[in-house]
């Protein structure tokens, strides 16, 4: 279970850093800056939920595979581009889009069942509210530096129900957790992620919002 939760967290991370690093991309980041923003949207929701459940120096820093794994793939995904470009091939932009969307919502899928899965074997799974924030805040916390980083709004807060999805594959996976299915709780919680983030995306699924407000 241990070996299988590892390669489970490091797929999550490459995912992660897929989608860091376009990002750095379509801000016109170099290579160094690409390699930094997909590290920190691979490890920064993992970070932000070591420190919350009391665990120090967070585990990005205690073994470096996390942020060499984020760092090797980044850093790949820019090559790939960068090399296309140099021999006249342009990665289409509806492609790359569409392929930040596939990695985002993986990443955010099994870096949420984690979250759960890492609280629940600190503090056991009486504690409802905890383990479901240490799921979200382990599935959004690195795409919202990665947008803070960027200056751009969050996308937790405007798009496809970005939160709503984490918060919702929280609930399954602690319930899960708490019915004895422990064994199957990372992956139909994480897919029931993914499911919820592409559906929102393919049907344009938005919360409430005022579109036109002014001082």
């Amino acid at each position: 279970m241990e070996n299988l939760m590892l390669f489970l967290e490091l797929c999550g991370t490459a995912a992660f850093a897929v989608a860091g690093s376009i990002t750095a991309m379509k801000v016109k980041a170099d290579v160094f800056g690409v390699m930094v923003l997909g590290i920190i949207t691979a490890t920064g929701g993992g970070v932000i939920r070591d420190v919350i459940l009391g665990l120090r120096p967070p585990g990005a820093f205690v073994n470096p595979r996390y942020v060499i794994t984020a760092a090797i793939v980044s850093l790949g995904v820019f090559l790939t581009v960068y090399f296309r470009e140099k021999n006249g091939k342009r990665v289409p932009f509806e492609r790359l889009q569409m392929f930040f969307l596939y990695m985002d919502s993986i990443g955010l899928g099994l870096f949420t069942a984690y979250g759960v899965i890492a609280a629940s074997q600190i503090y056991g799974t009486d504690n409802s509210f905890l383990l479901v924030f240490s799921g979200v805040v382990s599935g959004v916390g690195g795409g919202l530096l990665r947008d803070m980083i960027v200056d751009h709004l969050p996308d937790i807060f405007v798009k496809h129900i970005y939160a709503l999805a984490s918060i919702a594959g929280s609930v399954i996976c602690l319930w899960l957790l708490r019915t004895g299915l422990a064994g199957t709780a990372v992956y139909i919680s994480a897919a029931a992620v993914v499911m919820i983030r592409l559906l929102a995306a393919h049907y344009k699924w938005n919360l409430w919002k005022i579109e036109h407000f002014h001082d």
